[in-house]
């Protein structure tokens, strides 16, 4: 009985986790939408002030329990000398977040170079991929009409893996809530192709 009772507590109480990589140039604002994600979706916690968020310089990670699901954050710094560490995490990773900084006009092409060398990589085949059109709060910042045109010009690399592209701002929260939501049901779609772990 009482393994009974210990097998079914652990059925009920069991997490499935997924990692997610948040992957962009630096300062296209992924820690901040990172910490304005976990301020939203974890209960009790004080996020710190997002104006003190600093450019991260390799890794940074955040940890979210939503839907039954713990989701990893894998926060990658982006500075020309990390990016080449990206590729030691892409194999165990369940989903991408590629942040862009909409009112970077002048990096646009470079990011967009990077995103494409990013998912041409075998190991992020068919995985979820969230494009997140960031610091959409600033003024004369380009829109997602704009930039979607500009990430999708080679379509047959991001194949037909569930893909969004949508308007976010770290520092408003606009679109993180619908951002978390949408990757909890891309991953879950996924998860036959690229299971889970699974936490006792």
């Amino acid at each position: 009985m009482y393994h009974l009772i210990t097998g079914l507590y652990k059925q009920i109480t069991r997490k499935d986790e997924y990692n997610v990589l948040i992957l962009g140039l630096d300062n296209a604002g992924k820690s901040t939408f990172l910490e304005t994600a976990k301020t939203r979706f974890t209960k009790n916690y004080k996020g710190m002030n997002l104006n003190y968020i600093t450019t991260t310089v390799g890794l940074n990670i955040g940890q979210i329990e939503i839907a039954g699901i713990r989701l990893s954050f894998w926060d990658l710094g982006g500075q020309k000398e990390l990016q080449s560490l990206w590729d030691k995490y892409y194999d165990e990773s369940h989903a991408v977040i590629y942040v862009i900084d909409s009112n970077d006009r002048e990096r646009m092409n470079e990011s967009k170079e990077l995103f494409d060398k990013m998912i041409k990589n075998e190991y992020l085949s068919g995985v979820p991929l969230l494009i997140l059109a960031n610091k959409q709060d600033l003024e004369d910042c380009m829109g997602v009409r704009d930039i979607k045109p500009v990430f999708q010009q080679h379509g047959h690399l991001i194949g037909r893996r569930d893909c969004l592209t949508i308007p976010t701002s770290g520092l408003t929260g606009e679109g993180v809530n619908e951002a978390i939501m949408w990757l909890v049901e891309a991953l879950k779609r996924n998860s036959i192709v690229r299971p889970p772990k699974t936490l006792d």
